[in-house]
């Protein structure tokens, strides 16, 4: 997202300038930063919020990751060189949402922060690691990196300047339509920017949405309003693999254009709200659209005879199972279908690396040959397994190219 793009921001009326309220008392030295035990979470609602307390932004599909910059003019050693650091001696520490290291993991993020900070920078940032392909945000990219461990082989792709500078183009589309200005056509909401980019092309940005701690203190006490531009000052750099993710007023615009362009929804923030940790306040709402994915159906969950689900994979991954829409006609025929198979073939050939954990025990029906379905679901979990899903329909098999 464009750091230097003017957003639609007009300070509400019910909040004033709190920045000489802060106690002198909590300045930071690099050995103060106090990590939450909770980040603030938003809570799942059906309607956005309205009023003039409210802004609004876009739902990245990431992982949530803190960091923890310290300056090293405070005489504390760097514990956490994972990466070498051309600008800056200052200690960058990355978290989970359950307050793990992750620098091993991200370590491109860990030196892109430090290219970015001081050696008396200290600060403490809240956001979420995205996997951007020049199109959109990808879950499942990320998520392999999750499940790698071991961090980043440099021998993978770096993330093309063109490609990472897309989401540009992505956000002004989304603020022109949430400013009024302009509306989305759908005709031309792909930009021909994105729509050029190649599907296999992308890499990790570091989305940017709070900023809790900085040189003059703890900052959680302050407005939302306050802090995020506070961060906006803080970051105004062109490099696109930062992102400070924008923040805007009409959030039903911005939600028609979340629906149209296939997003993962809108987070709702109250302005003038400070940061208060997980779920205990009503401050921070998400609302999501329904997910629709094309997936392979790879095998067939069998109990007391007959079909119970069907095992799903997307991008080669185990996807979970869907039963939810498998009515009995719809059972007997792929029943039939797979009658060959049973019951002297009920195994066959896993196609993923090893079973997993959740279908150790049941009786299974891998095919020979997959067929493709249309699913929704809530979301993808973190174990890359989409949630509540339930069968649309079936797609017809792809012609060979």
């Amino acid at each position: 997202m464009s750091q230097q793009q003017k957003n639609p921001h007009v300070s509400p009326n019910n909040l004033s300038s709190r920045e000489g309220e802060a106690d002198n008392s909590l300045a930071l030295s690099a050995l103060t930063i106090q990590l939450p035990e909770h980040p603030m979470a938003p809570i799942t609602i059906n309607e956005l919020p309205r009023g003039d307390d409210w802004g609004y932004q876009l739902k990245w599909d990431g992982v949530r990751i803190l960091a923890r910059i310290e300056g090293s003019a405070s005489g504390r050693p760097s514990s956490c060189s994972t990466v070498p650091r051309a600008g800056s001696s200052a200690d960058i520490q990355l978290y989970s949402r359950n307050m793990l290291v992750k620098n091993a993991i991200y370590p491109e993020v860990v030196s892109l922060l430090s290219s970015l900070s001081s050696d008396h920078d200290s600060c403490l940032l809240d956001g979420e690691v995205v996997w951007w392909d020049g199109e959109r945000p990808k879950f499942q990219q990320v998520l392999k990196r999750e499940r790698s461990r071991g961090g980043h082989n440099t021998s993978s792709p770096q993330l093309r300047p063109d490609v990472a500078d897309s989401h540009h183009t992505a956000s002004n589309r989304a603020l022109e339509a949430a400013r009024g200005s302009a509306s989305v056509d759908s005709s031309q909401s792909e930009p021909q920017s994105l729509s050029s980019t190649s599907a296999g092309a992308g890499g990790i940005v570091y989305v940017l949405f709070d900023l809790l701690a900085d040189e003059a203190g703890d900052l959680r006490h302050l407005p939302y309003w306050e802090r995020y531009q506070r961060l906006k000052q803080r970051y105004s750099n062109n490099d696109p693999r930062l992102i400070i993710t924008d923040l805007f007023l009409d959030g039903e615009a911005l939600w028609k254009w979340v629906e149209s362009n296939g997003w993962e929804g809108v987070v709702s923030k109250r302005l003038s709200s400070p940061y208060r940790e997980g779920k205990k306040h009503r401050d921070w709402f998400k609302k999501k659209t329904a997910l629709a994915i094309d997936v392979d159906i790879v095998g067939l969950k069998l109990r007391n005879g007959g079909i119970a689900s069907l095992i799903m994979a997307y991008n080669g991954q185990y996807f979970g199972s869907v039963s939810l829409g498998l009515n009995e006609e719809l059972r007997r025929t792929i029943a039939a279908a797979f009658r060959s198979l049973q019951p002297e073939s009920v195994g066959g050939r896993c196609p993923f690396p090893a079973i997993p954990d959740d279908l150790k025990r049941e009786t299974i029906q891998w095919l020979p040959m997959s067929f493709k379905c249309r699913v929704t679901g809530l979301e993808i979990t973190a174990a890359g397994q989409l949630r509540h899903p339930k069968l649309v329909t079936f797609l017809p098999k792809e012609s060979p190219s």
